[in-house]
């Protein structure tokens, strides 16, 4: 039956009905006595034609109302009118735990709270003699104060085909699948202990039986027993052992396996006796220790006890087998020796990439290097040669990796992902990613992991379409995932996400089983896993070494110092430290936290250098000014800080214009050149600032908010053009309008815009999105970006107009300049692109700074300067030697 809004059953008034659930109906109610919203429950009208399931079923019904814990679902009241039983319960809002499980496994720490939460509720009811007996997803409630069971108890009427009915009684419907002629499983047999599907009594170890169920399907996403008709499934929970947590969820402590098997034993009496011991234990999972297996009580059953005896031995052997490669360590010193660039080359890149990378068997080094021009390339040094060979074919090559075997280097060149043999050559293209796409690593099933702004991806290491198995989560404040590397099970990695938040930055956990994640260690740079169980990972130039074991996971004892003065850029998450699984170690020395070297260079269109500009120093953005006559650079000093510099061409003299304890990281001309825009941090966020060129007066804020931003481009009449980075859809395009306080967005949208550049009469701009899935310049009207015209075709970056407008330069992805004809009048048309040359640049760097003269015949650069071989590579034979120092 149906009862309308505005009805009554006893003092409880109708206000909505909320669905079906079994054989009845659910209703939202209002308690008229108490003034207070409840759950209705009214059964099916066949109740009352048996007086004694009716009566069995109040006694029943009244004996759960007692229970009174936080995580029960309350039962208040049951009522008769005009024929119609009706319950009166809790009124729960959330989704139940069989709508969560439809979005996948539950994060570890949720699993584990909410099941000792469920854990509670169910001793709490064993105690005072109640059983559940039907204990299911669809009978667990998720809500903002936890787990609520519902149903307690009421599925004891199971004797009979009715009482069966009554096990789907619940505040809100629930999730029931009949079985059809189709073979289709009914959900409840899901968590049927044998006992229940042999008809035999039950008790409280019933309860334990679909607890154990019902934890294993939260954790692996996946339920304990499967079958495609209802006899496999009966015959799967009789007879076979369900597949282990770990296997399913690799990260699924051991101990959280063991507790689980210990609740699906198929004998009552092997189970764990009662729901307090399993709480117990299930806390004590949640404990560091406990999740190493190291405390926790003892079985009660004697599979229980072997299970528990086998982890314990492969803990004894694990422990051996340590305490011999310490040994062996004891009585070994560390080798050292440094390994110099080929001649004519320099590995001098500054401290922007992990240039080198130690194959596994730790018998080779892999490096690039790079020329006077800015070219690099791949070299293979064998540890026990002098000599290093060149990879033909690896032009422009970053971020080296090994595959598993020693036969193959995967790396980065010109936007592509790509892998050699190193034996016979000829680079193989695996895929185009055209984004920054720091750090990759390839595991033993074939499967490469490569990190970028949208999360972790893997790809076949024989080429094909990337997936993604970690994503980035805006709303935590992560910006990237970046450096991948497997763990010995081939399965888990570690991975570094960059956040603006502290509880997010750092190494974290992933499985190519799962998109679950668990954080590790907070740091701003790279970590590696390091055989026979440590974490290496980087602080102000030192590097340490802190035991992790490799099962579960878990930091132990202190940090030990390895060595000093190591490179590293904590702008990009970026070191310079390799290591193999035989105790090989590589590293560079250099400065912790800065850019390369570089000199600004004047560079004609066929790539000639006709002159420089001031001397080497660590520069950023630049912009020439519109008279030709001034530039305003970022430069980073010795005390880190980034302040705003103005030089002046014609006498090559440079005189500082910011000040203070700030980073100023971007630099703008105003179109009439009597004004510097800056962005800056120095009221703790990054703000937009302004202040007269000539230096004169104090700097005037313009904008200020928490989001990362940058200034692009200024227009005639004053508006300024600058980037941001929002949580919802990453780097827009914004104009802030001459004296006004609120910006107003000029492209927003879920691709990410950024470096928009205005042309010289301010109605058209360039800027660069990766809507088509890669970076590429297109351009559209100003100030209303109505239609849009693509520019670059196989990917570009930092358009920058001519003075006049009729020509377009931009970037491809291996630092190349482009020129294209443009006419931007009343409408846009192109030309052909013409490529000019390859500046030689930092290859890591996002963006290329440069700035072209009002001719469009000259273009300033911010070149890698002339700096030597730079600092060798420093390899330690043994370095675990260092930890008993």
């Amino acid at each position: 039956m149906t009862l309308p809004a505005g009805g009554q059953l006893g003092p409880y008034q109708i206000l909505s009905p909320v669905g079906a659930g079994g054989q009845g109906e659910v209703y939202r109610a209002k308690d008229t006595r108490l003034d207070r919203v409840v759950a209705i429950k009214v059964l099916a009208s066949q109740r009352s034609a048996d007086p004694e399931l009716r009566q069995r079923f109040e006694r029943e019904a009244r004996a759960v109302s007692s229970l009174n814990h936080p995580h029960i679902c309350t039962l208040h009241d049951v009522g008769s009118q005009d024929g119609v039983d009706y319950l009166v319960m809790e009124y729960l809002e959330g989704e139940s735990l069989a709508d969560r499980l439809k979005k996948g496994p539950l994060p570890l720490d949720e699993s584990l709270r909410y099941g000792r939460e469920i854990a509670d509720g169910l001793d709490e009811a064993h105690r005072k003699g109640i059983v559940h007996r039907d204990l299911k997803p669809g009978n667990v409630m998720l809500t903002s104060r936890g787990a609520k069971l519902l149903d307690f108890g009421l599925a004891k009427l199971q004797a009979t085909a009715l009482a069966r009915e009554i096990s789907t009684l619940s505040a809100i419907p629930t999730e029931h699948k009949p079985l059809t002629d189709r073979g289709a499983i009914l959900g409840t047999f899901q968590y049927m202990a044998p006992e229940q599907l042999e008809g035999k009594d039950v008790d409280a170890r019933t309860d334990v039986f679909a607890f154990g169920a019902l934890l294993y399907e939260m954790v692996t996403g996946r339920r304990a027993f499967e079958g495609k008709s209802q006899a496999s499934l009966i015959a799967a929970i009789l007879e076979h052992e369900p597949r282990p947590m770990t296997e399913v969820q690799p990260l699924a402590p051991l101990a959280l396996d063991w507790l689980v098997r210990g609740c699906l034993e198929k004998k009552p009496g092997d189970r764990w006796q009662s729901m307090r011991d399993v709480g117990k234990n299930l806390a004590r999972v949640t404990e560091s220790a406990e999740t190493r297996g190291a405390a926790v009580s003892p079985p009660r059953s004697r599979r229980a006890l072997a299970a528990l005896t086998g982890i314990l031995a492969l803990s004894t052997v694990g422990l051996a087998l340590f305490n011999v490669l310490r040994h062996e360590t004891e009585n070994r010193e560390s080798i050292r020796f440094t390994i110099d660039p080929p001649e004519g080359t320099s590995i001098a890149l500054g401290p922007a990439a992990p240039q080198s990378a130690l194959s596994p068997d730790g018998r080779h080094l892999a490096f690039a290097t790079s020329n006077p021009e800015g070219k690099s390339a791949l070299w293979v040094r064998p540890l026990d040669g002098l000599e290093a060979r060149e990879l033909k074919g690896t032009e422009n090559a970053d971020l080296p990796f090994w595959s598993p075997d020693g036969r193959h280097l995967g790396f980065f060149a010109n936007g592509q992902l790509k892998k050699i043999d190193i034996a016979i050559g000829s680079p193989q293209v695996l895929w185009e990613p055209f984004v920054n796409t720091p750090g990759a690593t390839w595991g033993p099933d074939g499967v490469i992991l490569f990190g970028g702004p949208e999360g972790i991806s893997r790809i076949s290491a024989a080429g094909g379409e990337p997936s993604l198995v970690t994503r980035t989560d805006r709303s935590r404040g992560e910006k990237n995932h970046y450096f991948p590397q497997f763990l010995p099970d081939g399965r888990r990695f570690l991975f570094f996400v960059m956040s603006s938040g502290e509880e997010t930055s750092g190494i974290h956990v992933g499985s190519l089983d799962s998109q679950d994640t668990r954080f590790l260690l907070g740091t701003e740079l790279r970590a590696v896993y390091a055989e026979p169980g440590y974490l290496l990972f980087q602080r102000e130039g030192t590097l340490f070494a802190q035991a992790l074991d490799p099962f579960d996971l878990e930091l132990r004892s202190e940090p030990v110092r390895i060595a000093d003065s190591l490179a590293s850029n904590s702008s990009s998450g970026r070191t310079t430290f390799s290591v193999s699984e035989t105790g090989v170690l590589a590293y560079r020395t250099g400065a912790a936290g800065g850019n390369p070297l570089t000199q600004l260079t004047w560079f004609d269109r066929e790539g000639n250098r006709v002159g420089t500009l001031g001397p080497p120093g660590y520069y950023g953005n630049l912009a020439l000014s519109p008279d030709g006559k001034r530039v305003a650079v970022t430069l980073t000093e010795e005390s880190e800080m980034e302040h705003v510099w103005i030089g002046e061409l014609s006498s090559d003299v440079f005189s500082r214009f910011t000040f203070g304890e700030s980073r100023d990281r971007s630099v703008l001309w105003s179109h009439d050149g009597t004004r510097l825009f800056f962005s800056s941090d120095r009221n703790g966020t990054v703000g937009l600032y302004k202040k007269l060129a000539n230096g004169a007066g104090e700097a005037e804020l313009l904008l200020d908010s928490a989001e990362e931003k940058g200034l692009d481009s200024s227009a005639p009449n004053g508006d300024l053009v600058f980037e941001s980075e929002s949580v919802k859809t990453g780097w827009d395009l914004w104009v802030l309008h001459e004296g006004e306080s609120e910006p107003e967005p000029y492209l927003r949208t879920e691709a990410q815009e950024r470096k928009g550049s205005l042309s010289p009469d301010g109605y058209w701009v360039a800027y660069v999105s990766n809507e088509s899935g890669r970076d590429e310049v297109f351009v559209s009207p100003f100030p209303s970006p109505i239609g849009k015209w693509q520019v670059s075709t196989d990917g570009g970056k930092t358009p920058c107009w001519r003075q006049d407008g009729k020509e377009l330069f931009y970037v491809t992805p291996d630092n190349r300049i482009v020129a294209v004809a443009v006419t931007a009048g009343a409408t846009f048309s192109r030309g052909a692109a013409r490529p000019l040359f390859v500046a030689p640049v930092v290859r890591v760097a996002p963006a290329l700074d440069f700035d072209v003269s009002s001719d469009g015949t000259r273009f300033l650069v911010n070149a890698l300067a002339d700096q030597g071989p730079g600092a060798p590579i420093t390899v330690v034979v043994n370095w675990t030697a260092a930890l008993e120092r």
